[in-house]
């Protein structure tokens, strides 16, 4: 947009400043529709403005959701992996979200297996017995919560069960996330609309409040994962452009979408 009017300039930069980014697409959307940019604004930016959690574990989540399989935004991924190495995050930090991320799919095995188990009537049949190796004891020193989902796994092959316990277990090279960050990025996952999972979201938060976590965290974590959304504007915009001729703009150079 060559000329924007003193409320255009006001919206842009507020959006600016609340999501880190200018595209294309918002250029569409001020010059069509600049409320919408200004409500998504105030809307989107809110968890992070008044919520409890560090600038840097809210990019964080934001590199898990737009990661996760269920999203896979590779423009948005690039935009918050920059931005939470400017808030501070490491290397080891972001391969810790990428192991979380990794183990997302598991809650799917633990629920389709538990389904297994009653249809075939091996609900009821104990697994412990046959485990070898004094697995059953090492479920012992687990939360419960994931002790019940794995023993459930267990009844048809104790081998997977140990091979997981492996993988979730598995250290980052380096000092990287705390054991409650990773279960409030777990918590984002399973709550994201991308991948929403109340099973294994209710696990997580359950645990996640058993340890001590904080109510107001998990609030946070479980809001941001909603304007993801917007992503669905952003192809929408794309699209009117292309039919109707609206100008898309450049965008501001050097920023990336988000």
């Amino acid at each position: 947009m060559a000329h924007l009017t003193p409320e255009q300039e006001a919206i842009k930069a507020c959006f600016i400043r609340e999501r880190g980014y200018w595209r294309p697409w918002t250029e569409v959307i001020l010059a069509q529709h600049p409320q919408f940019l200004q409500a998504y604004a105030n809307y989107a930016g809110y968890p992070a403005r008044t919520g409890s959690l560090s600038a840097r574990m809210v990019e964080l989540v934001y590199v898990a959701l737009d990661a996760s399989s269920t999203h896979l935004y590779g423009p948005g991924l690039k935009t918050h992996l920059a931005k939470a190495f400017e808030a501070g995050a490491s290397p080891a930090d972001i391969l810790g979200v990428l192991h979380c991320v990794a183990v997302q799919g598991l809650s799917s095995v633990y629920q389709g297996l538990n389904i297994l188990a009653e249809e075939a009537g091996l609900d009821s049949v104990p697994a412990d017995a046959a485990w070898p190796d004094g697995l059953a004891a090492h479920l012992a020193t687990l939360p419960v919560a994931l002790c019940e989902q794995l023993r459930v796994v267990g009844r048809f092959d104790p081998g997977y069960v140990r091979v997981v316990l492996e993988f979730i277990a598995l250290d980052t090279p380096g000092a990287g996330l705390s054991p409650y960050e990773r279960h409030l990025i777990h918590i984002a996952l399973h709550a994201c609309f991308t991948g929403f999972n109340p099973d294994a979201l209710r696990t997580e938060i359950r645990t996640t409040l058993q340890e001590g976590g904080a109510v107001a965290d998990i609030v946070q974590v479980i809001q941001l994962g909603a304007h993801l959304s917007v992503h669905g504007t952003a192809l929408g915009a794309a699209a009117l452009s292309d039919h109707s001729g609206l100008p898309m703009g450049t965008g501001t150079a050097g920023v990336p979408p988000g």
